[in-house]
């Protein structure tokens, strides 16, 4: 997600303080799927990391597997030598940033294994949290030097695993789970065992067609994975079918608008607009259920092309909720810590979902009949 996403996590932070428990929402939760504690990305632009592995987490569980804590460092580490290799191999003309997509744990499951929280924390640098500033500036001055050379030396790739190394910790190439010893591939096919095969990718945009896959065009999309694109009304039909059948979403969205509250725990799209209002009237308008603007395609296709929607955020969908006057929000689990929000979750209502989101991840078996049969 954004590179510059710590910004928005201070802001979070700003806005819950001595905040929660202040709204009139009256929520009450209608669906909610399993999940595995609240995690705190703290410093680092790793949400995409901690939304994908929960998601995985919740998907063991509805499997009637036993809970998992998977390491987001370890997906982190390898997706940068990944990302690195790539820089090179496009003279620098990609992406290269602490920000990735929904797909990339799977992608870093199938080509290196998985390994659990406590085989690998990433934290090798004097700190009990993330903080990636410095980490995420050498990685960036150290590739750039690496693509001005006139041919790159076979031994950058190690200089660049060093750096790693140094602050995230070296990789086990062993570890013990549970009094039984593993490597990182053994542990994701035995322990984890799913299939990234199982698992689809959904957008909903004008600019490509309707039930055919698409490159989603957002910067920290790397590895160029594929969405089917839905139109808006059959994406949502989707999300709330899937959170209904006890099925979790990996979501992709944009949560730099005003509308988006961590002091309320809420996410709207008010029909007022907020653009001039202070920080403070803004949380106390966010505060109890408000007139929401109706969505259309060309609502989102226009914010997505004038950079009004942009990929800020990953989060993990769990659940469906109302409020006391019976409006519907998906139930979404964060990854800024248990002090912000609601305990770590928050409210998105449906036509902030219909809005702002960018793409979202589910299993294969979540998807009504009738949508798989419109796909090309």
């Amino acid at each position: 997600m954004k590179k510059y996403f710590n910004f928005l996590i201070a802001f979070a932070l700003f806005l819950s303080f001595s905040a929660q428990g202040q709204t009139n929402f009256e929520f009450k939760l209608v669906k909610n799927s399993a999940a595995t504690s609240v995690k705190n990305q703290a410093s680092s632009s790793t949400c995409w990391s901690y939304s994908s592995l929960s998601f995985i987490e919740s998907e063991l569980l509805r499997l009637g597997k036993p809970e998992l804590d998977l390491s987001e460092m370890y997906v982190v580490r390898m997706s940068y030598i990944e990302k690195a290799k790539l820089y090179v191999k496009m003279h620098g003309s990609v992406n290269f940033s602490a920000g990735g997509a929904l797909q990339d744990a799977f992608n870093v499951m199938d080509k290196y294994g998985l390994v659990p929280q406590e085989a690998y924390a990433g934290l090798n640098y004097g700190t009990t949290s993330n903080d990636h500033s410095e980490l995420d500036a050498v990685l960036k001055a150290y590739i750039d030097v690496v693509i001005k050379s006139e041919k790159p030396t076979s031994a950058w790739i190690n200089g660049f695993i060093a750096l790693l190394d140094s602050y995230l910790g070296k990789c086990p190439e062993k570890f013990t789970y549970k009094g039984k010893e593993y490597t990182p591939r053994t542990f994701a096919d035995g322990v984890v065992a799913l299939k990234s095969s199982d698992y689809m990718y959904f957008s909903s945009y004008t600019h490509h067609p309707f039930y055919e896959q698409f490159i989603m065009e957002v910067p920290d999309n790397w590895s160029w994975g594929k969405v089917v694109n839905l139109p808006i009304n059959e994406m949502l039909l989707v999300m709330k079918a899937a959170v209904n059948n006890n099925y979790t979403i990996a979501w992709a969205s944009d949560v730099s608008e005003k509308g988006f509250s961590s002091a309320n725990a809420v996410a709207l799209v008010p029909s007022k607009d907020l653009s001039y209002t202070s920080r403070d009237d803004v949380k106390n308008y966010l505060s109890q259920p408000v007139e929401e603007q109706n969505i259309t395609q060309e609502m989102r296709q226009l914010a997505f092309e004038n950079y009004e929607t942009t990929d800020d955020h990953g989060m993990h969908i769990v659940g469906l909720a109302t409020d006391k006057a019976q409006n519907e929000y998906f139930y979404v689990k964060n990854s800024w810590g248990e002090s912000t929000g609601a305990k770590g979750y928050f409210y998105a209502s449906d036509n902030f979902v219909a809005y702002k989101t960018m793409s979202f991840m589910l299993h294969k078996d979540a998807v009504p009949a009738e949508i798989l049969k419109k796909l090309k």
